[in-house]
């Protein structure tokens, strides 16, 4: 399985982001987020998020811990979500997304994010 993925970093956290508005990424897998997220065998990361498409709002954000486990919203996996999603042209200065402990509203002043391949 070839996948594309940006790491990105905020306040001491980082995270694996992946774009999955299309739907590809098995969300089942929790073997796979968990050695995505394994420091030693896999990029290494906090977390997982993946970027997802909603009816509602701009996007959607799907969380999972480095365990591979689903999660509730982190603020800081949050914030790295909405520059990615500025970086994707899936918005410009302001959004609405929904997470699982509901909506959030954001705004992004500036974005620097290194795509890691």
């Amino acid at each position: 399985m070839q996948l594309e993925f940006i790491n990105t970093k905020e306040q001491e956290n980082d995270f694996v982001m992946i774009d999955n508005r299309f739907g590809f990424f098995p969300k089942e897998n929790v073997q796979l987020v968990a050695r995505l997220c394994d420091r030693r065998f896999g990029i290494g990361a906090d977390g997982l998020i993946l970027l997802e498409n909603d009816t509602d709002t701009d996007f959607k954000m799907i969380y999972y811990n480095s365990d591979g486990n689903l999660s509730s919203m982190c603020g800081n996996g949050g914030r790295c979500l909405v520059a990615f999603a500025k970086y994707l042209n899936v918005i410009q200065d302001r959004c609405t997304f929904i997470a699982t402990d509901g909506l959030h509203h954001a705004s992004v002043a500036m974005t620097e994010l290194f795509l890691c391949k």
